[in-house]
């Protein structure tokens, strides 16, 4: 599907780096070629924004499924795929299957499994997987509990130029724990886990990337000593980001109150004081990515007790929502969150996307930021509708998507 005409969005506010202002932009051949206060060519097609954003279509940073209508719903035009998938993405042959699939209107760009079978014991091979369309690494659900097989990792990935995305959990604290172990945990009865089982896996990975020089993305910190750890090593220089989803600056563990399933997530919500720390650290710039977790899990996954279900949630549609929540609160501007969700993850991956730049894809998102909606887990556009955010109300829904210069939907 190739843009075959040029397009210019009149009438619209740009969201920039620079920030927001009106202006135009101008797609042609799949880039993007021109933006500012510009006149549109004769022959192009016009479209008039109506004074929304138009900013860069967003770029979900692991997602664990390939959802296209949640995606499209959320504003989405291209998601890092997890290699939690059956089979696992340990092999050239199915990277290259997924780097290939999704287009024209959706991109998926696959994370190579760090080990084989992503059980933490052998290298993959990630050169290969590299070449096959790996635009990074990950660990998938669970921590690398052997040092020496996490250090390798980085230094070869390091090496390759490839990032590894890292999940923050100590396996041998977590257990079967799903949930945070303090007050509200003890009420329910849940088996639960200490936060120091992310603040210890996040104290080696960064000991470990500072020792190889490797690019480091944790892919949620939501405890306070663990995102002191991460403000530290940037400081010092180490090539550390960090990420988190919604939920952990929404919800604190008394989302479970309710035993609903649809709050079992990896990691398991924290204590208010966690969700505060979390939000601060977005205001200071120490998390780098805002991503939705997309993980849709059906009823034989989630109607299940609290302690059997699966954890994950259904993210693609509410993530721009939620986001745009804290610059209503004024925590940050309307540029920085289009950097969290867009920006930054592009630049992670090594992708000329994710800004409104000359040269870049012109995948490009109308918002209307204000836009009143209800998430409701009957009506999503996802595989299921498993959503801590069920029956609230949001703002801010993307009303038209552009892959390529090309229309979608």
């Amino acid at each position: 599907m190739k843009q075959l005409r040029p397009l210019t969005i009149t009438g619209g506010c740009l969201v920039t780096p620079d920030g927001v202002k009106p202006g135009v932009i101008r797609l042609a051949e799949g880039k993007i070629v021109a933006l500012g206060d510009i006149p549109p060519d004769d022959g192009d097609k016009i479209v008039d924004a109506k004074g929304q954003l138009v900013a860069p279509g967003l770029v979900d940073l692991g997602v664990f499924a390939v959802d296209r209508p949640a995606f499209h719903f959320g504003g989405i035009t291209r998601a890092a795929l997890m290699p939690d998938q059956l089979p696992p993405l340990d092999l050239p042959s199915r990277v290259s299957y997924i780097a290939k699939s999704g287009k024209p209107d959706l991109w998926i760009h696959p994370l190579a499994a760090a080990t084989r079978n992503l059980d933490g014991y052998e290298l993959a091979e990630l050169g290969l997987m590299r070449n096959a369309g790996a635009r990074g690494v990950a660990t998938g659900r669970s921590w690398i509990a052997d040092s020496g097989v996490m250090a390798r990792l980085l230094g070869y990935a390091a090496m390759l130029d490839l990032p590894v995305i890292a999940h923050p959990e100590d396996g041998g604290l977590v257990g079967e724990a799903v949930a945070t172990a303090g007050e509200m945990a003890t009420r329910l009865g849940l088996p639960s886990a200490p936060q120091q089982a992310e603040v210890l896996a996040v104290a080696r990975d960064i000991a470990l990337a500072e020792m190889t020089g490797a690019r480091l993305h944790i892919r949620q910190v939501t405890t306070v000593a663990a995102l002191d750890l991460v403000r530290a090593a940037k400081q010092r220089g180490v090539s550390v980001t960090a990420g988190v989803t919604p939920a952990h600056f929404m919800l604190s563990d008394l989302a479970t109150a309710e035993f609903r399933t649809f709050a079992n997530l990896s990691p398991p919500l924290r204590p208010e004081i966690h969700r505060q720390a979390v939000i601060a650290a977005i205001g200071d710039g120490t998390i780098d990515v805002v991503a939705s977790g997309h993980d849709p899990r059906g009823p034989e996954d989630k109607r299940l007790p609290f302690s059997d279900a699966k954890p994950g949630m259904a993210g693609a549609e509410t993530l721009l929502a939620m986001t745009l929540t804290l610059v209503r609160d004024g925590l940050i501007d309307t540029a920085r969150a289009f950097d969290l969700m867009a920006g930054a993850p592009a630049r992670l991956l090594g992708i000329e996307a994710g800004v409104l730049q000359e040269g870049y894809e012109a995948d490009i998102a109308l918002i209307d930021p204000e836009r009143p909606w209800v998430v409701d887990s009957r009506k999503m556009a996802a595989t299921a509708g498993n959503t801590p955010f069920d029956g609230q109300p949001a703002q801010g829904r993307a009303i038209a998507l552009f892959k390529g210069g090309v229309p979608i939907g």
